[in-house]
């Protein structure tokens, strides 16, 4: 059974990526081909994997899929997630599935997984390391201080915006800024007094977090973390990050000791007390750190296993960043706008709290008033990235 016929998953049109013209196809015939180039130039890869690199990317597109080598660590967890897809064109299976196939495919043509002396190299890290060493973050940073002045109500709804919008717009900014800024008018569901309604009634519990980017998105969710431990809000955060380099910026274990050491090292009073106060977190078990393979699945969250659900079951509010997550949240697929966020939520072994920068077709919960006066203006306003959702389903 594949997964566009999954039982599990609610009927509307599966995104794929052989339509031309539309997001998907976007993806694989433009953005994938500049991405290889950056990638090639970012390292000093040998002819051998440039050369696979490059066959990877004609085969994404004018090919068929094919299931990693008989050798390979994973080969028989592929066979099992592809059944009924490999042999076919990359254009025709979900575009979800084919996506997450090709980091998978890419992490192989440079010699991720070895063995070898490129084996766990991250190719994107000169791109997040770049990010984080850059001057946007000590500006960052710096404006951490101004929070000390801010009633806890308003903290706290700087420390959610800055968590949603990630590097859409500095924290400073977001600080200063009164009325008509960016997050208000580009937000189209605003659930931020149903979140910390929800925070609040879970308070003492604990919270799961499954982050997205590294670099400027990772700084304010740890930032938030920091928060809601040190408010007493959560006696436990767990932050589940990507097992390996996957989707360009995905964050690992390795980004989260990186920021939380930019914290540390910062000439700013307040980053420095939130990176230390982090690191003890992680010391006492306060802040854990956790990965799992299904992160890496090509997969929706209908179909996570049983261990990962169990977990989650146990949080008293999972918090979901980004848009990848969001997507295997409700579904890849081609919702009405208006659908109910909560129904295609509903699934989730936790009440989940969504905060999500739209940059893909998927888009659940918008009323239809909104829908209409966005379709109007003949932007790309699902795919653009300027516009962001803060939704949460309380039934887990």
């Amino acid at each position: 059974m594949t997964r566009e016929t999954s039982p599990h998953v609610p009927t509307a049109p599966v995104i794929r990526s052989d339509v031309p013209g539309s997001f998907a196809w976007g993806v694989f015939h433009e953005r994938h081909p500049e991405l290889v180039r950056q990638v090639l130039d970012a390292l000093p890869y040998g002819p051998a994997q440039r050369a696979e690199v490059e066959r990877l990317l004609a085969e994404s597109i004018t090919g068929v899929l094919e299931p990693p080598a008989e050798s390979a660590h994973d080969h028989a967890q592929w066979l099992a997630w592809g059944e009924g897809l490999w042999g076919r064109t990359w254009g025709e299976v979900p575009f979800l599935w084919a996506e997450s196939y090709f980091y998978r495919r890419l992490l192989d043509a440079i010699g991720y997984f070895g063995p070898g002396a490129w084996q766990g190299v991250d190719p994107f890290a000169p791109f997040k390391n770049a990010e984080l060493a850059g001057a946007a973050v000590d500006d960052e940073l710096a404006a951490l201080n101004k929070l000390d002045g801010l009633r806890e109500d308003q903290r706290a709804e700087v420390l959610l915006s800055s968590a949603l919008w990630g590097n859409r717009a500095d924290l400073s900014f977001r600080i200063t800024s009164t009325g008509g800024d960016l997050a208000a008018s580009d937000l189209l569901a605003d659930d931020s007094a149903a979140f910390w309604a929800e925070v609040r009634r879970a308070s003492g519990g604990r919270i799961a977090l499954i982050a997205d980017n590294a670099g400027r998105e990772l700084l304010p969710d740890l930032v938030l973390i920091d928060h809601l431990l040190a408010g007493g809000l959560a006696t436990e955060v767990v932050l589940y990050v990507k097992p390996r380099p996957y989707y360009v910026s995905d964050a690992t274990t390795t980004d989260v000791l990186l920021t939380v050491e930019r914290l540390r090292a910062s000439s700013s009073g307040h980053a420095k007390a939130v990176g230390r106060r982090l690191w003890q977190a992680m010391n006492q078990g306060d802040l854990s750190v956790r990965t799992h393979e299904f992160f890496c699945a090509p997969l929706s969250f209908h179909d996570m296993p049983a261990d990962l659900r169990s977990e989650l079951a146990g949080v008293a509010m999972t918090i979901l960043k980004g848009d990848l997550n969001y997507r295997r949240l409700v579904g890849d697929r081609l919702w009405p706008p208006t659908t109910s966020f909560g129904e295609t939520a509903a699934h989730f072994p936790s009440p989940v709290a969504a905060l999500r920068t739209l940059k893909s077709d998927v888009i659940v919960g918008i009323d239809a008033a909104t829908v209409a006066a966005l379709d109007g203006t003949g932007e790309a306003w699902r795919t653009s990235g300027r516009h962001a959702v803060v939704q949460v389903n309380r039934a887990g």
